[in-house]
């Protein structure tokens, strides 16, 4: 991991005040290409559904109504609130750059070589308003389970470059730059079926040697429906060695608790395993992420 530190490093590959990373290899023509993949119209969403609940190890989503339009004096409206903290194992979210940090000579160093510089009004660099309105792209499904013939990956199974290999042979497809990468372990249908459990510490995801692979075929955006990571993640001392260099050495944005259920259906129905995947950034100042209410269209 401290080799790829130096070998993998993105740091001033799109000029010193790059705030953008990976999504720089979204181009006009790659976005041209995604549109042509729209052949059928079926929109299908990569946002899993709010959970309220304090389950799975992560806190939950909170909605306060401020108005039921009940008494006289509202007038019939209704009106409510939100509050929510994106990180952690239930709410659909991407990360901003300025999520993850590393030490250089005492001083936390993100991105590119940005200080962390932060306070209470969020990070001064890399913040999720500094990643563009939105994007579009092609997408691509590697559906794990489907390939071993399982409902849903063991906890703690490791994704190797030679499943994701594998996968490319079985779909007739191949991961290329500017791509978005899509990886289902099925966790979610393993959480229908025997309840929620704290899948930061027993989950399946990427083993840290795909991490040059990532870098080499050049993806944009790579989304996972649980934390990308698998946990525990086999590094001494770094517990989550993709989130770790993704963020601060690729420059690779991540998306956690992925829904990739429905898109995964839609795929098989067509055996069709790549689509155009469009979503918008929430543009808050100094924020470290964004919701991901993503859309796959066939």
């Amino acid at each position: 991991i401290e080799n790829m530190m130096v070998t993998l490093s993105n740091w001033d590959r799109w000029g010193k005040e790059d705030e953008l990373g990976t999504l720089n290899l979204i181009t006009p023509k790659k976005r041209r290409q995604a549109a042509a993949l729209v052949k059928d119209g079926v929109a299908v969403s990569l946002a899993r559904d709010v959970i309220k609940n304090n389950i799975d190890g992560s806190p939950g989503f909170v909605h306060k109504m401020l108005k039921t339009g009940l008494s006289d004096e509202e007038i019939g409206s209704a009106g409510d609130e939100y509050c929510v903290a994106y990180h952690g194992f239930t709410q659909t979210h991407m990360d901003a750059l300025c999520h993850y940090a590393t030490n250089r000579g005492g001083k936390k160093i993100i991105f590119n070589g940005y200080p962390q510089d932060l306070d209470q009004d969020g990070c001064k660099d890399l913040a999720i308003d500094r990643m563009g309105p939105g994007y579009v792209t092609r997408a691509i499904l590697v559906d794990m389970p489907l390939l071993r013939g399982v409902e849903w990956l063991e906890e703690s199974t490791p994704i190797y470059v030679s499943d994701l290999e594998e996968w490319e042979r079985f779909a007739g497809i191949t991961v290329s730059s500017g791509d978005v990468l899509l990886v289902r372990g099925g966790r979610w249908a393993k959480r229908a079926k025997e309840g929620p459990w704290s899948y930061g510490r027993t989950g399946a995801g990427l083993h840290s040697s795909v991490l040059p692979w990532l870098k080499e075929r050049g993806v944009s955006l790579l989304v996972g429906d649980a934390v990308n990571d698998v946990q525990p993640s086999g590094v001494r001392g770094i517990g989550r060695p993709i989130h770790t260099m993704t963020q601060v050495f690729i420059g690779l944005p991540l998306v956690d608790n992925g829904y990739l259920e429905d898109v995964a259906r839609e795929a098989a129905a067509r055996n069709r395993w790549e689509f155009m995947i469009s979503w918008q950034i929430t543009s808050v100042p100094g924020g470290t992420a964004s919701p991901f209410n993503a859309i796959a269209t066939f």
